[in-house]
Formats: C-alpha cells, structure tokens, sequence
C-alpha cells in the first residue's frame, strides 16, 4: 500500500462542519443501506426540456488518497478504503458549463479544493436562489461499505468494485434521461482503461456524444461539480455514521477528529479501528470488510475470534425431499411409523400385501 503524504491527508479530511446536504438519508447510512438521491430538476432546464445539456460523473471513497493502486489491487479493483463509495453526478445547460462552473464558482477536483470550499459549493448547490441551484441538477449514489463488501466477498462469483461503479455510473445516467434532461455531452472520469468504457457507454447511449478520460475532474467543469457532489455526500455521510458511536452523556466529536480522512494510510482512522474493534464481529456498517487492513487486524494472532461455520454442501447436513417419504418397511417393522412419512396415509401397496 503506498503512503500518502501529510497534506493529502489534510485534503481528504472532511471540514468539521461539513454541510449535511439532502444527499445524506440518516436512516439509510445508519442502516448500511446502498440508495440514489436526486436534486429537483433545475428550473432552467425544466423551463425549456428541449435545452441542451452536458452531464458529468465522478466518484469519492474508491481508493487510496492519491486515486492510484498498485498494479495488482486496480486490475482486481479491491477497495483499500472504509466507508461508503459516492457517485457523483451534475448536469447543467452546455452554455453555462465552463462560464457559472470554472470561471465563476471555481469548480475544480474535489482533491484539489479544501474540504471548506468544497462544503460551501455543495451548500450553494443546494441552496433555492442561487444561480447554481437554478442551472444545475445533480445525483447521489451512495453504495454502503457493507453492500460493498457483501458483493467482493462473495465465495463464488464476486461482484468487484469495477462492475459496480459501472453500474452506478449506468443507472445515474439513465434515471437523468427518464426525467426528460436532454444530454447532449458525458464526460466521465474512467475506471480502468478509457477505451473499453466509452464503447460500452457508447453502446448504451449512442446518441450522445461521450468521452472518458483519466483526470477528468481537472479537465471538465462538470465533472468537477460532479465530484464536489460526491466528496461532500461521502463526508457528510461519514459524520452521520460516527454520530452513532456516541452516547448522550458524552461530548460530541466530529468524524475527522476522530477517524480522520477514514483513508488506510490515515493513522487516525486505523487507530481508531484498532480501538473500537469487536474480537467476534469486527465493526459496524461503516467499515469495510474487504478492506485489507481491516481484513489484516481480525485475522491477527489473538485479535479476533474464528468462528467454523457448518459446510452447507457436506452431505451430512443436506437432507433431500425424498428422505421425507421414507416408509416403515424400509425403516423395518419394530420401528415407529415417521410422522412426516405417514402424514396423508400410507401407501396403497403397504396396506393391501
């Protein structure tokens, strides 16, 4: 795992008062639920559906601070970080992309933005009035550390961290489209090599015209919002799962006081996780399982308990419908009549010989 230096730390660290946008549904985060949320339609667009459109997507919490993975972890595409994994999505008329998004409000990669700026945008984003909220429409898909870890850790036919951020990013820009938005532009920042995703997105939405690019975020405003979304709804969500942690009789903390960025190579968050580990269960829905870190500190000598669970396919355990139906004469004679065996009578040949 490569380590991140001090002050991209201090860049992936949630503001301590992050703004809670609509975004965040606390029952869902609290639960570990995965769910999509959308903005209202902006009023511009929805003044004039025929309006042309550009669509940007980007994404928060896939993996290290830096966004780059040894070779090995991004071709499996393993999550290396705890917490949700946020999709990002902004729409907005193609005339007012570059003008309100870079050259007015500043929109750049979240990761570039302090967590404060990116707070306030996101709250200006949301805010009724303001030419951003009346121009731009933007999407959530928050996809929870625990189904996350569910699909990664299948036994058999895992559900990895690509497929499933191509199917958000799919399903995101499909339920624009069914709201009436006409897109025009995509621009996407990729997952694994360009190429490969922009056919398939091509064949999916064949009359737009669609570029996935790496550093998309840096290259196009709309992806830049797009990420702003994302990051903002990741920290907020991550403020909303630690509140859980806490009692009423004590003080309140905020996340980033106490797991920090929620990045491996945060020293607060595995401090953290260290302190507030289960020896049977681990952690709680904002962790994820599949993390290797988290993997690494159950499995350690005398961290965790082992727990064996029964091999469902050992025959042992498997009973099949016709051992339901078994007769007394195949049991012998001296032995009782099963209750299930004889529930609707025994059969004909029984009786008569």
């Amino acid at each position: 795992m490569e380590e991140s230096e001090p002050q991209d730390i201090a860049q992936e660290t949630p503001a301590e008062d992050v703004f809670i946008a609509p975004s965040v549904h606390d029952d869902e985060v609290l639960s570990g639920t995965s769910y999509t949320h959308h903005s209202p339609l902006p009023t511009v667009i929805q003044n004039d559906l025929s309006t042309e459109c550009v669509l940007g997507v980007d994404e928060a919490g896939r993996g290290p601070v830096l966004g780059s993975k040894p070779k090995s972890r991004h071709t499996t595409g393993k999550a290396d970080d705890p917490g949700p994994m946020v999709y990002g999505l902004c729409y907005l008329p193609n005339r007012s992309h570059r003008s309100l998004l870079a050259e007015k409000h500043r929109f750049d990669d979240s990761k570039v933005l302090t967590p404060k700026v990116r707070s306030n945008l996101m709250e200006a984003l949301c805010t009724p009035g303001t030419d951003l909220f009346e121009s731009c429409g933007w999407a959530t898909r928050v996809m929870s550390a625990r189904d996350i870890s569910s699909d990664m850790l299948k036994p058999l036919g895992a559900y990895n961290l690509n497929a499933q951020a191509m199917d958000a990013t799919i399903q995101l820009i499909k339920e624009v489209f069914a709201l009436g938005v006409n897109v025009k532009e995509i621009y996407i920042d990729t997952i694994g090599k360009e190429e490969v995703y922009q056919k398939k997105l091509e064949r999916i939405f064949p009359t737009t015209q669609i570029t996935v690019a790496k550093k998309a975020d840096s290259l196009y405003p709309c992806v830049s919002a797009a990420s702003v979304c994302a990051k903002v709804t990741r920290d907020a969500a991550l403020e909303v799962g630690y509140q859980a942690y806490h009692s009423p009789s004590e003080e309140p903390q905020s996340s980033a006081a106490a797991w920090g960025s929620g990045y491996p190579s945060d020293a607060k968050a595995v401090a953290w996780l260290k302190q507030n580990m289960d020896p049977f269960f681990g952690w709680g829905n904002e962790c994820r399982f599949s993390w290797r870190t988290a993997k690494d500190m159950l499995e350690g000598k005398g961290n965790g308990i082992e727990a064996t669970w029964p091999d469902l396919n050992d025959d042992l355990h498997v009973m099949r419908v016709t051992d339901f139906y078994v007769t007394a004469l195949a049991v012998g004679e001296d032995e009782p009549d099963d209750e299930l065996s004889t529930w609707y009578g025994k059969p004909v040949a029984e009786s008569v010989f």
